[in-house]
């Protein structure tokens, strides 16, 4: 009878978990539920699952709305049905066509008007009306005997109680961007959208026993036969089982010839090992489908590196997939697949941003639009944003909102009645990790290719990308057979791709960036490693990451990937990182518990480093099969449902190294090391891959570091903000000119040792117009002067004075000022939407004589701050005031354990919170030299002293060092701005008055 429930996929609309409604509707002994979210399928397999885990008849199907126009109930009778479901929908949101008045007929379904919306004698066979409770009144005049097979209980179920429909009306307001007072009554459902026990609502039906009846034969009616066991990605790319065999085996060998010579037997054996065990779980396809991507890449000359588990594999480097060596690092299969594992192998394919979306169009080309879309998911509410968005609803002006928000530790919402109300709303939405479903999004590069036709599981959308996105996540195309391929975007393959173009342009040398054995031997590299300079190289250029460089003393690959995977966050927080380079540094001080464990960890100095790490030591210790051991690490990490199977595993592992003649203690100990580490290990292959392409930057930082930066600041950088960037190319001896009408372009733009900062970088320059006049130099020719620039391009006036602030014309020898008194005359007469002319007849400019203008020296740096965001001179050229007097990082080094004063710029900061919940902070400063300055900030000292926006600090506290790296730990800190001692000066003259 429940034939219009919602759950809070109904996005700013309902407030039920999927979970919450299925387990509700159990618990009042509901045996049969329809869930009709608006115009949404996403936790449709959700929902049916958990319908299943309660013996719950599922039934799914869809309520269509324009706006907040009820249009009409769509229920799948079949899976036939619930596919021209989401036919009708996708077509509506792709288009962003209205759903009609009268629904089409859509075979496999019935449609669900309200009443009153149609006459009962014009409804089609499969079309019903939906009386609601409250409306039963209305049947008093009606034959409703007649219509008895057109007539159903329609009784929505929005929200659980009125607390939840008062956050509904809330939900409605932040949809609609209005205060909660001026929030129509005709966006939001009616109070009585709630549950009512099946007894109750059978009461409002009393007089009706055939409505109750049809409505129970209508529920009856809709049968849903879904196996969730079956894989659904797309079977064969060649057509057949057998042909995508031979086709992989072909491939497989081409590979091994060029990557390992015809004679290599360890790749061999492993080639007919895997090829084996990938045909047992038939994914074939997979592997093939990832080398079409890849095979399409090479063929456009896209830049790519493959990662994630598949670099275990040696058919994915000899098909060119990843580029690790398997043999080479000892990495094992198994890790990535093996004949327990049900779900499809992992890769992870990097593009530049500029070639992924090419990629992407490739897919949906080859293998159909029908059968493919990207992986959709739905972003959450965050805390933050929750008290953002109610504060609007509740009329709290920016500054209190700011106000509330400023400790992000700890927020206090208890000053009064309105905050307090934030804060109810606020724990509705997020207690017990609830994630509110906020808006549609998309996955980061999840592709689904699908052997039947997408819209077999749920509906898809249209984002301003272009491609068809699925309304579904991974877990719930997971849950039903259906994995991704994934297709990424990363900033870091950008600056590579673009550096080996700037470096052919600028110096005329091609470069084999896959030359990684040579990269990983070259001492200039080593040198760069050693010394951590490492700004804008991928995965090592962070703060933390170049302290662990250095106190690793890095100069090679092996100990580069073991940092690669150290430094994640759970390794770090365990303590293993630490413990880790104390074994590093006193290597002849570390014991082991077992010589078997120093046999297998002797890479690591004793400290499981890998996720292969715990198979490797399963395997030998306790002489388990290689994909039993990794059953074991996935389980302990929370990864296989099998209790069961995990518990046998665990009594063979103890039975087997007792057989071994294991010591039972050292047994113990080792098994809860292994529990201890696999929640956050990281695999090998994935540290392998990120080390390779950290050497792939390194090497062009270290030949071409020019070039290379240019790369990073056009791909809008990476760790750090886009300032830093232009210090380190600052560093390389260019000379950096401010943008210029003749010489820049819209991306910046090396020529020799002169580098030009590109237009996009400049606040407020519209795209479309700096591209047409581009398109004018380009055509005929530099512009002479201000007045040949503004007779081509009538340019208009707000665009003009960014250009002259920038310094886009001081090559006419003008100041700034000159130049902005001069254009206010030129411009007088010109018409900015007119077509171009070049006159026949130059006419001078109007002659005016300029008055005497003023010019400091610092002007040119506060344009370029308030139209690039940073001064493109050094900030400290500019600050007036005296630092001879504070510490430079190089000079700490002889003041360890003193306290002392330094001046820092600041680059980036760290927030964490120690274990007992205090907020800290790290640091990142520039000093006067251009040196990096490391700070802590313990919570007492963070708490006095916070950390305000970018800009001066004077910085005073104790030197430390550890295994190379120098800190300063933070006790007092000040701000100060650019005219410390001008302002100093002002308040002294004023506390003497």
């Amino acid at each position: 009878m429940y034939l219009n429930c919602k759950t809070y996929f109904s996005l700013r609309y309902g407030t039920i978990t999927t979970r919450d409604l299925v387990t509700t509707a159990r618990n009042m002994g509901i045996t049969s539920l329809a869930l009709t979210n608006i115009n949404m399928t996403a936790d449709v397999w959700t929902f049916v699952k958990e319908c299943h885990a309660k013996d719950i008849k599922p039934i799914i199907g869809l309520e269509c709305r324009n706006t907040h126009t009820f249009k009409y109930i769509l229920l799948a009778r079949d899976m036939e049905g619930w596919f021209h479901i989401n036919r009708f929908l996708s077509e509506h949101l792709q288009n962003e066509m209205p759903f009609p008045d009268r629904a089409p007929v859509l075979p496999g379904t019935f449609v669900i008007y309200a009443w009153g919306a149609c006459a009962p004698d014009q409804l089609a066979a499969h079309e019903l009306l939906g009386i609601r409770p409250r409306e039963v009144n209305k049947l008093f005049r009606v034959d409703t005997l007649k219509y008895k097979h057109k007539l159903v209980i329609l009784h929505p179920v929005t929200f659980q109680d009125a607390e939840h429909y008062e956050l509904h009306r809330v939900l409605r307001a932040v949809d609609q961007n209005i205060l909660i007072s001026q929030l129509p009554s005709a966006t939001t459902a009616l109070p009585d959208e709630c549950w009512l026990l099946p007894a109750d609502l059978l009461e409002h039906y009393e007089q009706y026993p055939h409505i109750v009846q049809n409505t129970l034969q209508i529920m009856e009616a809709c049968e849903l036969h879904f196996d969730f066991k079956v894989q659904r990605n797309k079977k064969y790319l060649y057509g057949s089982a057998a042909a995508d065999r031979d086709k992989l085996r072909e491939l497989a060998y081409e590979g091994m010839l060029d990557r390992y010579g015809a004679d290599n037997a360890e790749a061999k054996y492993r080639i007919e090992k895997e090829l084996k065990i990938i045909e047992d779980q038939n994914f074939n396809a997979y592997f093939l489908i990832t080398h079409d991507i890849i095979s399409y890449a090479q063929s456009r000359g896209f830049f790519y590196v493959g990662r994630g588990s598949g670099a275990n594999s040696i058919i994915a480097y000899c098909l060119r997939i990843t580029d690790v060596d398997p043999i080479a690092l000892n990495l094992y299969f198994e890790r990535f697949l093996n004949p327990y594992r049900s779900s499809p192998p992992d890769f992870d394919i990097d593009f530049s941003w500029r070639d992924r979306d090419e990629v992407i169009k490739h897919v949906f080309k080859t293998h159909g639009g029908e059968y493919t879309a990207l992986l959709g998911t739905v972003a959450t509410f965050q805390e933050n944003a929750i008290i953002r968005e109610l504060g609007k609803v509740y009329g709290l002006p920016k500054k209190e909102i700011d106000r509330i928000l400023d400790t992000p530790f700890e927020l206090k919402l208890d000053e009064d009645s309105i905050q307090q109300k934030i804060l109810g709303f606020c724990s509705l939405m997020t207690k017990e990790g609830k994630a509110f479903p906020n808006h549609l999004s998309i996955h980061a590069g999840g592709i689904l290719i699908s052997d039947a036709p997408i819209h077999q599981y749920c509906a898809t959308h249209l984002p301003p990308k272009g491609f068809c996105t699925a309304q579904m996540d991974m877990l719930q195309a997971e849950a039903i057979g259906l994995y991704k391929f994934d297709i990424l975007s990363q900033r870091g393959l950008g600056h590579i791709r673009d550096s080996l173009d700037i470096i052919k342009a600028n110096k005329g040398v091609d470069i084999d960036i896959h030359a990684i054995k040579d990269f990983t031997a070259d001492e200039n590299v080593k040198k760069q490693l050693r010394t951590v300079n490492t700004i804008g190289c991928f995965y090592i250029e962070s703060p933390g990451m170049r302290q662990l460089l250095k106190k690793l003393e890095c100069d090679d690959y092996l100990t580069l990937v073991a940092a690669s995977s150290i430094i994640r966050p759970g390794v770090a927080q365990s303590g293993m990182m630490r413990q880790y380079v104390e074994n590093f540094r006193n290597k002849d001080k570390v014991t082991y518990l077992h010589p078997v464990i120093e046999e297998v960890l002797s890479e690591t100095f004793g400290i499981m480093v890998y996720q292969e790490d715990v198979i490797k030591l399963i395997h030998a210790y306790a002489d388990m099969d290689l994909a039993d051991a990794d059953i074991i690490r996935r389980s302990m990490a929370g990864k296989y449902r099998g209790p069961d199977a995990f518990l046998k595993l665990q009594e063979q592992f103890f039975s087997n190294s007792a057989r071994m003649n294991r010591p039972i203690d050292v047994t113990k100990e080792l098994w809860r090391q292994i529990a201890s580490f696999t929640s956050f290990s990281f695999s090998k292959a994935h540290s392998a891959t990120y080390a390779v392409e950290s050497y792939q930057s390194l090497f062009l930082k270290t030949y071409f570091p020019a070039e290379f930066m240019v790369a990073v600041i056009n791909n809008f950088g990476g760790f750090y903000n886009r300032e830093l960037y232009f210090r380190e190319l600052q560093k390389t001896g260019v000379t950096i000119h401010a943008p210029c009408i003749n010489n820049s372009s819209y991306p910046t733009r090396i020529a020799g040792e002169e580098v030009y900062t590109g237009f996009i970088h400049v606040e407020g320059l519209e795209e479309a117009w700096i591209n047409r006049m581009l398109a004018e130099r380009s055509q005929y020719g530099p512009y002479a002067s201000l007045d040949d620039f503004t007779e081509r391009m009538q340019p208009p006036p707000e665009q003009l004075d960014i250009l002259i602030r920038i310094g886009a014309f001081n090559f006419t020898g003008y100041t700034k000022k000159e130049l902005l008194w001069k254009s206010s005359l030129l411009l007088r007469s010109k018409d900015p939407n007119a077509d171009h002319v070049l006159p026949l007849f130059y006419e001078p400019a109007p002659d005016c004589k300029l008055p005497q203008l003023t010019y400091h020296a610092h002007e040119d740096a506060f344009d370029e701050i308030a139209l690039l965001g940073f001064p493109l001179c050094s900030p400290f050229s500019v600050l007036e005031h005296d630092q001879s007097q504070y510490v430079t990082v190089r000079e700490m080094t002889e003041r360890l354990g003193e306290t002392v004063r330094a001046l820092g710029y600041l680059v980036t900061t760290k927030h964490i919170n120690t274990s007992q919940g205090a907020p800290m902070c790290f640091g990142t400063f520039l000093d006067r030299e251009q040196a990096f300055l490391d700070t802590v900030h313990f919570p007492e000292s963070f708490r006095q002293y916070p950390l305000q926006k970018s800009g001066f600090y004077i910085l005073e506290g104790r030197v430390t060092k550890e295994y190379d790296v120098i800190l300063l730990e933070i006790s007092y800190m000040r701000k100060i701005g650019y005219f410390e001692d001008k302002n100093f000066l002002t308040r002294q003259k004023a506390v003497n008055l």
